[in-house]
């Protein structure tokens, strides 16, 4: 059975939180009085220290969506894996029709990387990183394949040191 990537909640973290409206979708249904709109709002939250969340709602008004997504954003916040400011090693992912690709940077290099996947990167505290996007621009499946990407990522000392105490037990 495959271990599952740890949710955890704002409280766990003795941090403070940024949150960022990404993305803020209006949809307009046709009734017999006009139309009707309604709104889906992508959140995303993060302490800048290797912790990150995004929250995705909808609701009639954009306020509404906005504050259920950030809720929800603060209820799955992820832990990244990170090697001084970069991440350990260069990483495929697909989801949907989203391919993100990141690849570890030296240091000085920045956040080279489009919108969204700039956004979840610098508010989860990844300073260097080059990052493509070869898909989808839906900003939702971005978000979902960027996730992904940053948890499959492993630590390369933590990995050695697990291997070792599995060769010895």
């Amino acid at each position: 059975m495959k271990n599952k990537p740890e949710k955890k909640r704002q409280e766990d973290f003795g941090t403070e939180f940024e949150e960022k409206v990404l993305y803020i979708n209006r949809c307009a249904k046709v009734v017999k009085g006009g139309r009707k709109f309604s709104f889906s709002a992508l959140i995303l939250v993060g302490d800048g220290q290797g912790h990150v969340g995004y929250g995705f709602a909808k609701a009639n008004e954009v306020s509404d969506a906005i504050r259920k997504g950030s809720e929800s954003a603060r209820k799955n916040i992820y832990t990244i894996e990170m090697e001084g400011t970069t991440i350990p090693h260069e990483v495929y992912v697909e989801w949907d029709g989203a391919k993100i690709l990141l690849k570890p940077a030296a240091a000085g290099v920045g956040v080279v990387a489009g919108s969204k996947v700039r956004s979840v990167l610098e508010l989860g505290g990844v300073k260097d990183v080059v990052a493509k996007n070869l898909g989808s621009s839906n900003p939702l499946n971005q978000v979902k394949a960027i996730f992904k990407a940053l948890l499959q990522l492993k630590n390369r000392e933590k990995n050695l040191a697990a291997r070792k105490g599995a060769a010895h037990a």
